[in-house]
């Protein structure tokens, strides 16, 4: 009769460290696997890099939320980004992606909650800031109809903007005691990230949200030739500037009549939290376990936009049915 061995039990203390050894093992492996090019094949180095990115967000994303490559996103103003390399989106309110003939995805803004950059050691600067403008340039509609646990909610700007007045205006009068409706998102924008070889240094940190770099060229104490390194713009802001950023993002590109509505309607009176990013940081021994922060960091941020802006499938199809009824131009129509 076999003897079952006895294996000591781990304790919690034991297999909170042995999580935290994984995740820079995680690191690690990346770091290494990106550092790894092969000789004149730039385009199979660069999506050979594109696709350890790609595992490493898979691993620390909610799986409520989808991820793929190579996509473009647009909105219902005729807007179309320039090429993602990996975006992230919510599919919950929004199942739909466009594809043409060639199964080029573009997905629509409302629903994309992260846009990643992924480069190597040439980055141009103009061009890079160009990527990021054509993403943060594109607008959210509030035009979506649809059932809710109380009633059936209509989110046409217009309509809510006339709700919100009749009950500020019935508040006055002293006939209705509850506030009027504010709106917890008006506007949002993806959470950009630019992930880069060589270097946690670049002129790019107040273009992006997150900057991932893999040092090369540096080696650390420990004698590794990779290592991560993480930038966060405003990593020290209060949450509360981030919620603004995610869910109230520039008001005043709608236009001036649209602005005043958004305004009016949008709850930003958030209360300031002691809270920040900085602080959501794993850090041993003085050195910060960059996957593990970050699984916490990125996640904290996609906790604050929370769902996306509800399909607004009115603002699509008028889109569609402007642009195909214009004509071609061919005979003098616009």
């Amino acid at each position: 009769m076999y003897k079952k061995s006895k294996r000591k039990k781990a304790t919690p203390q034991e297999t909170i460290r042995g999580i935290a050894e994984n995740y820079k093992r995680l690191e690690k492996s990346h770091a290494d696997q990106l550092g790894i090019q092969a000789p004149n094949h730039d385009a199979s180095t660069g999506s050979y890099r594109e696709n350890i990115w790609l595992d490493l967000f898979k691993r620390i994303i909610p799986k409520k939320f989808c991820i793929s490559t190579g996509v473009f996103i647009m909105d219902s103003y005729q807007n179309v980004s320039k090429e993602v390399d990996i975006a992230i989106y919510d599919e919950q309110y929004t199942p739909y992606i466009f594809t043409d003939k060639d199964r080029i995805k573009y997905i629509p803004i409302e629903a994309v909650a992260v846009a990643i950059q992924c480069k190597s050691e040439k980055i141009n600067n103009d061009d890079i800031r160009k990527w990021a403008q054509s993403i943060t340039e594109l607008k959210t509609s509030l035009n979506a109809l649809t059932r809710i646990q109380t009633s059936v909610l209509d989110t046409n700007l217009d309509n809510l903007h006339s709700f919100y007045i009749s009950q500020q205006e019935r508040k006055n009068k002293g006939v209705y005691n509850q506030e009027p409706m504010k709106q917890m998102q008006t506007s949002t924008r993806p959470i950009l990230i630019l992930c880069k070889l060589n270097g946690s240094k670049t002129k790019l940190a107040d273009t992006f949200d997150i900057v991932l770099s893999i040092n090369q060229k540096e080696v650390n104490q420990k004698g590794e030739p990779y290592q991560m390194s993480k930038q966060i713009k405003y990593e020290k802001e209060d949450l509360s500037y981030w919620y603004n950023q995610l869910n109230h993002f520039q008001l005043g590109r709608y236009g001036e009549e649209e602005e005043t509505k958004l305004k009016e309607i949008a709850n930003v009176q958030m209360k300031e939290f002691e809270r920040n990013l900085y602080q959501l940081r794993v850090v041993q021994n003085d050195e910060e376990n960059i996957t593990l922060s970050l699984t916490f960091q990125l996640n904290q941020l996609l906790m604050l936009i929370n769902n996306p802006i509800f399909f607004p499938h009115q603002s699509y199809v008028c889109m569609f049915n402007k642009i195909l009824n214009q004509g071609d131009g061919s005979d003098g129509s616009n």
